[in-house]
């Protein structure tokens, strides 16, 4: 079994619910008292999001490559970045590490790819939504078409990620004005709808809309397990 590296803590939210779907499907495979190997290297999200938010997007990279390098020392054997929005600056964490990122827009493209979808709405932060390092990874490596919320819709998205899932706040009307826009979406064509940021599936489910979610978030950790135990 390969281990894991996991950067987290942006937020620690979602990064508990990673933790605990790669011991599970781990566990799930091996049986008995088998779980994944996974060496965690959790960082201060206030940090991260305040470079976010004036778009010091250099000063970011050099804090995940500094921290992924810690975990490559203490070897992992291969990087999983729990958060989508910092896969901006995948590309420079991986030119300073030697294991490879195991990307989770890609791991998102293969399983939409694989249920024929091939028209889809994002959600996400408003980093993910609006600039092209994950909208655009979609459409130029996987032919895959990509449509985002309105500006108003934008903003709601972003504000209840960042004001309330990062914090742990589960709010009914915010779900609402979620499955509003996934609806609307879905009028506009989306076959499925990506939940582009790993806190967004702590606020809705399947259970809550017939349009078919894509929870980045559990596709990751699955991708990971696969490549874990080499299958």
């Amino acid at each position: 079994m390969l281990t894991i590296g996991l950067l987290g803590g942006m937020s620690w939210e979602s990064t508990q619910t990673y933790y605990q779907l790669l011991n599970e499907g781990i566990k799930q495979d091996r049986g008995g008292l088998h779980s994944a190997k996974i060496i965690l290297n959790s960082l201060d999200f206030a940090d991260i999001e305040a470079l976010q938010h004036v778009g010091d997007w250099p000063a970011t990279a050099d804090i995940l490559t500094s921290a992924a390098q810690a975990v490559e020392r203490a070897g992992a054997d291969f990087l999983v970045i729990c958060t989508n929005t910092m896969h901006k600056v995948a590309p420079a964490i991986q030119s300073g590490i030697k294991i490879p990122i195991l990307h989770i827009a890609d791991a998102t493209a293969l399983a939409l790819k694989a249920a024929g979808i091939d028209r889809v709405g994002l959600l996400g932060t408003r980093f993910t939504m609006e600039q092209d390092f994950y909208k655009q990874r979609l459409i130029d490596q996987f032919g895959i078409d990509v449509i985002i919320p309105d500006q108003t819709q934008r903003d709601t998205v972003h504000s209840v990620i960042y004001n309330e899932l990062c914090l742990g706040t589960i709010n009914p009307t915010s779900r609402q004005a979620y499955l509003a826009i996934i609806e609307s979406l879905s009028e506009q064509g989306a076959q499925a709808i990506i939940l582009g940021c790993t806190e967004i599936a702590l606020l809705v489910k399947q259970t809550d809309t017939s349009v078919p979610l894509y929870d980045t978030t559990e596709i990751h950790a699955k991708a990971a397990i696969s490549k874990a135990l080499g299958q």
